[in-house]
């Protein structure tokens, strides 16, 4: 006798997957990527390799001999921390910081809660700001960009400030003149400037993120609520604080591209309504200024999302669509 499997709605496929959505991400990632890899030369690839290498075998471990469950590897969750938490990173850092910022992803930020799917805050950066926090001085040397070179980042690339530190110290002195060592709009939207390898390209960032609106991986409540609090918030610190920064450079420098489009649209971690992910992009970009102009780091991004990804709970709990067929209250 046949079998009926009785299962809840809905009963139609969409074809989507876990594997699907995560290799959608690490396409969108490649423009970023070659244009790292022409701005910073090899070292960007070793970086990359050892960070998804190492988050790779510390997810195979774990589950195989700690959780004693089957390894979920081939679902590119991995693969895609590590790329992430690569871009996080300084191209010329020594390759056993980027080991142990992949075991405190993987580890702490990801398996400790039960694997993907469990974990409150995004794994890649609760490695990066592991590493921040831990090696200050090796997480912010930033190598200049090589153009076109060969030179290996490890070998004799020069180091530099990047822009987010001269907006700081602008604003420190309160004198917009210090502002002038700022590199070009052109320089910061094509990726030639110092910094983590993977958000310095504001336009190849960009076309990543309009392949993933084009593929529907993600929706543009939360880029778009973040990038326009950030422009507003800023404009207005601009025009009533001496030695601030114009908006377009706050836009252009640091991790706020790569947060916006590629971090803070995490699933695990992010609000499932539209309202809460416009609440939830909206407090990212308050804070991201926030910090830029008063706090201890030039950069804010990373410490912006994991604040918010704190509150997605809430978000979730208090704002939620109505049900069906509900009458609101008298």
């Amino acid at each position: 006798m046949k079998q009926l499997i009785v299962s809840a709605a809905p009963h139609v496929h969409s074809g989507d997957s876990v594997r699907r959505n995560m290799l959608n991400v690490i396409i969108a990632l490649l423009p970023a990527f070659i244009v790292s890899v022409v701005a910073f030369g090899w070292g960007v690839l070793i970086v990359s390799a050892t960070s998804v290498a190492s988050c790779l075998l510390f997810e195979w471990l774990i589950a195989k001999f700690i959780m004693k469950e089957e390894p979920t590897i081939g679902d590119c969750s991995a693969v895609l921390t590590g790329l992430l938490l690569a871009f996080n990173l300084p191209s010329n850092l020594p390759l056993w910081i980027v080991v142990i910022g992949a075991l405190v992803a993987i580890g702490v930020g990801k398996m400790s809660y039960g694997g993907l799917g469990q974990n409150p805050f995004n794994p890649a950066l609760v490695g990066r700001v592991f590493l921040l926090i831990s090696f200050p001085v090796q997480m912010t040397t930033w190598p200049r960009p090589l153009g076109f070179s060969s030179a290996m980042p490890f070998v004799d690339a020069e180091t530099g400030a990047t822009p987010l530190a001269i907006m700081k110290n602008a604003i420190k002195a309160g004198d917009s003149s210090l502002l002038n060592d700022l590199p070009t709009l052109w320089d910061m939207a094509v990726g030639y400037l110092g910094g983590s390898f993977g958000e310095v390209s504001a336009i190849a960032l960009l076309i990543g993120g309009i392949y993933l609106l084009c593929t529907k991986t993600i929706t543009w409540h939360i880029p778009v609520s973040i990038l326009c609090t950030v422009a507003i918030f800023s404009g207005i610190l601009f025009l009533t604080i001496p030695g601030a920064a114009a908006p377009q450079y706050h836009l252009l420098t640091g991790g706020l591209m790569l947060g916006a489009i590629f971090m803070a649209t995490d699933y695990v971690t992010s609000p499932m309504t539209p309202w809460g992910q416009i609440i939830y992009g909206i407090g990212i970009g308050l804070i991201v200024v926030i910090i830029r102009t008063w706090g201890a780091y030039p950069e804010g991004m990373s410490f912006a999302i994991l604040i918010m990804n704190a509150v997605t709970t809430l978000l979730n709990m208090y704002i939620r669509p109505k049900r069906f067929g509900e009458k609101k209250k008298a």
